[in-house]
């Protein structure tokens, strides 16, 4: 299985070849199950599009693709230089990358934007990135949780985002799992519109 090929359109929005060929890199590396579980294991805190097989990859999409119709509007699109902008959609491809961990558990695994972070940093000398450049990309990741930064034992396990990048990449992520926003898919799992 090419894997990017599911993020093709996706890929589309990095307007630079390079950041694009990082994120290829990195999306061949997800683990199987990436593409085939639901969003969440209970269906709780996503809307419906994103339950069942192959939900977990439509919510992606949706964060990407809020990503792109906000990043049009100048008053978002101003704040990031054009690298900047094409790091926070790499980022928003991968967030839930290893959402189940590396080896698949059952459930989520509350650690896994520090997991994708982690494999990230693991896989850098594939990559062709800076190390601010890698700083940047990890940090979106590890914070995409927003205020939910302790885990089910109230332990406090991630930091909540503080960068206007972290916000941004936070904001694109909690919006595709809000119930009230209604994407709609293709049978390929392209989103419409």
């Amino acid at each position: 299985m090419e894997k990017s090929k599911y993020f093709e359109r996706e890929l589309g929005y990095i307007k630079s070849d390079r950041i694009r060929n990082n994120a290829k890199v990195m999306i061949e590396k997800l683990p199987d199950y990436f593409f085939e579980i639901a969003a969440a294991s209970t269906g709780k805190y996503h809307p419906r599009y994103a339950q069942g097989e192959g939900g977990l990859l439509r919510h992606t999409k949706a964060a990407v693709r809020l990503a792109k119709e906000l990043l049009a509007n100048p008053i978002f699109s101003e704040k990031y230089t054009s690298d900047e902008q094409d790091i926070m959609i790499m980022a928003l491809i991968l967030h839930d990358g290893l959402k189940l961990g590396k080896e698949r558990s059952r459930y989520t695994k509350f650690d896994h934007p520090l997991l994708m972070a982690e494999f990230i940093m693991e896989n850098k000398n594939e990559l062709d990135f800076s190390e601010e450049e890698l700083k940047l990309l990890t940090s979106v990741i590890k914070t995409h949780m927003g205020p939910w930064t302790k885990d089910y034992e109230g332990k406090e396990v991630l930091s909540a985002p503080k960068t206007k990048y972290e916000n941004f990449v936070h904001m694109c992520d909690y919006l595709a799992s809000r119930k009230c926003l209604i994407f709609e898919f293709t049978d390929n799992n392209e989103v419409i519109g």
